[in-house]
């Protein structure tokens, strides 16, 4: 846990310096991301909001996921999390945003995308990084893997 708080911190510096405020839409690690960026005293500063959209119902109302990219190419995407980026900027005072979508399991998978699959995306309205993991273990390691990657994936993106 040192390692992700360390990772906070970092986060924090590069947003506030930058005069970013963030925004998190989060759907396997249901408000992880949130709750773990939340945990820094002074986070309001840069934090503005987290979205939970769990359902892809909620994705398209709340994000403005279009339901064809869910349609064609499943919830957990790379389309999609990247549609989840610029959904939350735009339906929020944010200005960058990750979102990640997964299969934490225990059921869920498929061929294709197997338990443990998530897809991440950070980035702003404009232009956004993905990726693609396939962690390991039971459903709440997969979820504690995901949220350290998000908050770790964000401090690589603005770096960038």
């Amino acid at each position: 846990m040192a390692a992700r708080s360390d990772s906070i911190q970092a986060l924090a510096e590069m947003l506030l310096s930058r005069e970013l405020r963030l925004v998190t839409a989060e759907s396997c690690t249901g408000g992880g991301v949130a709750a773990a960026l939340t945990d820094m005293p002074g986070s309001s500063s840069w934090f503005e909001c987290g979205f939970v959209t769990y359902s892809n119902e909620a994705k398209i109302r709340y994000l403005d996921v279009p339901l064809a990219t869910i349609e064609q190419f499943g919830a957990v995407s790379e389309e999609t999390v990247r549609a989840m980026v610029r959904g939350a900027v735009n339906n929020s005072l944010g200005d960058v945003a990750v979102a990640i979508s997964g299969i934490a399991g225990p059921s869920g998978g498929s061929l294709e995308k197997p338990v443990g699959t998530v897809w991440f995306a950070w980035g702003s309205d404009e232009a956004q990084m993905t990726q693609c993991c396939q962690f390991q273990g039971d459903r709440e390691a997969v979820r504690e893997q995901a949220v350290t990657e998000a908050i770790q994936g964000l401090c690589r993106w603005l770096a960038s």
